[in-house]
């Protein structure tokens, strides 16, 4: 190798020769020849380095490296050099030469050596430690860790964080060998409405089983909530601010004026719960999270209204579990949300006795939705749960286009759904309007249900009347308390039965706008509507004469 080196600086000896022959020099007093330095280490990263050239003559200073440039590469007498490394891109250590050879006398030379370690596997975060905050905004709950590294990782989040902590990896692009590159792992997070703090250790695991020099990790830590009092008016206040706050309402309640004259609450104003929120209503706002959790500290609450939340069609959320800790509701409002599902525990607001629903994106009714489970319900509205307006389901190959298109009254789980909401007796208001339920309605007469009698009618009947007349006899008794029926704007087809044409609330229903109105085609392309609408009431008024409207007759029905 050396006998190559010394042809090599040869050649380049002879040249820098034949460039400075015409110099002519004084005669200088003898300088011993050569340069202070034996060798000189630099780092992976690379660098600059000085040396001093010791010389009474003309020299040049030469390397066959390419990773390392000298200037100036010549001169004459003593002078200061330096040497710029290049960065490596090698995990192994290199070496390299540089002599300094003089022009006036061949025998005049001097090797030293260059040497650079190769890169350590290594993984260090500009930041390892992260601080956030209990709250922010949804579209500032993220921040972005710098990663360099020349080894692929991958980002280990610790058991326990995957309900308030995820993380997206940009792609590590090891496109120059060892040396470390840049990436970002971006770090979304939750609102922390417990008042204690949160605290991730995040491991970031090389995919590779190397010895590693540097290794960070990333320490979370978010800040606990303030806490709220529970059962109390100042608890109930801050649980509101709370709820508000994490639901991005786009007004906001007036923190300035007592709780008592703030819009859409009422409080309690005697008994145990004096003070404390009774009634409360969130509407316009933008989230894309279930129900926040404060919610669960209005615990006096018998009615809440959380209504219209911006593209909720778009939206496919859950209700969460925090609002379920609320036994005590009786009127519950979650409309245009962009609900898909009722959380399980839902069935633990057993005191429920208004729900309403609409305007959301189920598929289906929610089967925890039964008697069974809300024995105290008398109002379901369901209307409007629809994604898109489709008029012709059969021309329309879109998915996931909201309302009850699962409960299809074609199939045997579509008219189980529907028939288990007419057996439920004590319901005073059932709408299921516009939400592109299909089918022929059941006629319920083999359904194990009571018929009406003479005696729940005769009210009702022609005066004198001792016995159910034929045409009412046998009429399955569905929905007997039930004041309010909407299915109007479905796409119902088939004929109207009996327990609709003949019910003796038929009346109170409105039926042509909100029974029998149907619309668009199904998803066989039938034009929905039922066979059989009658051009009026006067047969029903023939069965009920004492229902008909009279101005003079004061005991009508």
């Amino acid at each position: 190798m050396l006998e190559d080196m010394n042809m090599k600086f040869n050649k380049i000896f002879v040249a820098a020769v034949l460039l400075m022959a015409a110099v002519s020099c004084d005669v200088n007093p003898v300088v011993e020849f050569g340069s202070d330095e034996k060798k000189i280490a630099v780092g992976a990263e690379g660098g600059e380095k000085s040396f001093n050239v010791s010389a009474s003559g003309s020299w040049v200073a030469m390397t066959e490296s390419p990773w390392i440039s000298i200037s100036p590469a010549n001169g004459r007498g003593s002078q200061k050099c330096s040497i710029k490394v290049d960065s490596t891109l090698a995990y192994d250590q290199r070496t390299g030469v540089v002599r300094i050879q003089s022009l006036d006398n061949s025998d005049e030379k001097m090797d030293f050596e260059v040497v650079q370690n190769g890169f350590d596997y290594q993984l260090t975060l500009k930041d390892v430690r992260k601080d956030i905050e209990d709250y922010a905004g949804y579209d500032e709950r993220h921040f972005e860790v710098k990663v360099k590294s020349n080894v692929d990782y991958d980002v280990v989040l610790p058991e326990g964080v995957s309900g308030w902590l995820s993380y997206t990896k940009s792609e590590l692009d090891l496109d120059r060998g060892s040396r470390p590159r840049e990436s970002v792992v971006r770090f979304d997070w939750q609102v922390n409405s417990r008042d204690i703090e949160r605290v991730a250790d995040v491991v970031f695991k090389p995919k590779e089983d190397v010895q590693m020099a540097k290794h960070d990790g990333l320490k979370i830590v978010q800040k606990g909530s303030v806490p709220i009092p529970v059962g109390t008016a100042a608890g109930d206040s801050l649980a509101i601010l709370s709820v508000s706050r994490s639901l991005g309402m786009f007004t906001e309640f007036d923190t300035n004026e007592k709780m008592e004259y703030w819009s859409n609450v009422k409080l309690w104003k005697e008994g145990e719960n004096k003070g404390r929120v009774r009634y409360v209503q969130f509407f316009m706002f933008k989230t894309v999270e279930e129900i926040p959790y404060a919610i669960q500290y209005l615990t006096a609450a018998e009615e809440i209204v959380i209504y219209s939340n911006a593209n909720h069609f778009l939206r496919s959320l859950s209700t969460g579990e925090h609002i379920t800790k609320l036994t005590n509701l009786k009127r519950l409002t979650i409309g245009a949300y962009g609900l898909t599902e009722l959380h399980p525990d839902f069935v633990n607001l057993k005191n429920l006795e208004y729900l309403d629903i609409s305007s959301n994106c189920f598929e289906e009714i929610p089967e925890i939705i039964t008697p069974e489970n809300f024995p105290k319900l008398r109002s379901l509205v369901m209307a409007a749960c629809q994604r898109y307006t489709i008029y012709d389901l059969s021309n329309d190959k879109r998915e996931n286009i909201g309302g009850f298109i699962a409960d299809d009254l074609r199939e045997k789980k579509g008219m189980d759904t529907f028939k288990r909401l007419l057996k439920w007796n004590n319901l005073d208001t059932l709408r299921l309007s516009v939400n592109y339920l299909q089918g022929e309605l059941p006629d319920m007469k083999n359904e194990g249900l009571p018929t009406w009698t003479f005696e729940e009618l005769k009210d009702s009947l022609a005066t004198g009347l001792t016995e159910l007349p034929v045409e009412l006899q046998n009429v399955p008794k569905v929905l007997p308390n039930t004041k309010f029926f909407a299915i109007n704007f479905n796409r119902f087809t088939g004929m109207l039965p009996e327990w609709i044409l003949k019910h003796p609330n038929l009346d109170l229903w409105a039926p042509y706008s909100l029974v029998f109105q149907q619309e668009g085609k199904d998803r066989d392309g039938s034009n929905a509507g039922f066979e059989n609408e009658p051009t009026s009431l006067d047969k029903y008024y023939e069965l009920y004469p004492n229902k008909k409207y009279n101005p003079n007759n004061t005991s009508a029905k």
